[in-house]
């Protein structure tokens, strides 16, 4: 079997494994963090692995080739992505897997705990007292309000996905609306095995005003500015 391709029978035509688990991860000019990546995806033993490049142009798509995965193409933004994804998934669960983002050890077996969708705990590559804060935060609203951010690593039965049309086709806030209407369906399983994810932005733009501008974001959507207006003010830090 040769990296990025699922379980294969007679012919080469992927196979389902009735617990098995497709990872999706879309890409975007993330060559920083493709060494890890890689790393990564190569201990998880997953029964797919599909990534989806939005037309990176520093070579992550190279470099990922180079190390023996499948790079599927696709116009870019997060949701147009993660939906080319799910279409080639063989798996019966959809793990949506951002770049900078680690998985437990122990993921398979919190993933099959689902009875149709859920997501982990996060904690961030910081070691700082307020990133730990603002971790346990992310977690206890996540827990409360049944919604997740991408970071978080969203898993989803692959038949609900479809019924709920997949991602909205928005620039930004897809990972919200799709738990949304994900709810309608069933509370998510709150996994408290932690997800590692990439402190890059808040040290970047600074912890308070991440979590201010984070916040303006939600309540904007939530207030109903369309996420293409949210867009415009919005920096994807990489």
């Amino acid at each position: 079997m040769t990296h990025g391709v699922s379980t294969e029978g007679p012919m080469g035509v992927s196979t389902e494994d009735p617990m098995g688990v497709s990872i999706i991860v879309p890409l975007l000019n993330e060559q920083a963090v493709v060494p890890i990546l890689i790393e990564q995806l190569a201990s998880l033993a997953a029964e797919q692995i599909v990534i989806v490049d939005g037309g990176s142009t520093d070579g992550t798509a190279k470099l990922l080739r180079a190390a023996g995965y499948r790079v599927v193409q696709s116009p870019a933004g997060r949701a147009k992505q993660m939906n080319v994804g799910a279409q080639l998934a063989t798996q019966s669960m959809l793990l949506f897997l951002h770049a900078d983002t680690q998985l437990p050890k122990d993921y398979k077996s919190e993933v099959a705990r689902a009875d149709v969708w859920g997501r982990f705990d996060v904690k961030f590559s910081s070691s700082s007292k307020a990133m730990k804060m603002i971790a346990f935060f992310i977690n206890l609203r996540s827990r409360i309000s049944g919604v997740a951010t991408g970071d978080q690593a969203i898993f989803v039965d692959r038949d609900a996905f479809n019924a709920v049309s997949g991602f909205p086709d928005f620039p930004i806030m897809e990972d919200i609306a799709l738990c949304k209407r994900l709810r309608h369906f069933h509370r998510p399983y709150s996994s408290r095995a932690k997800v590692t994810t990439s402190a890059r932005r808040w040290e970047q733009n600074g912890v308070a005003a991440t979590v201010i501008k984070m916040w303006y974001f939600r309540l904007a959507y939530f207030f109903g500015i369309p996420p293409s207006k949210l867009k415009q003010r919005y920096h994807d830090v990489r």
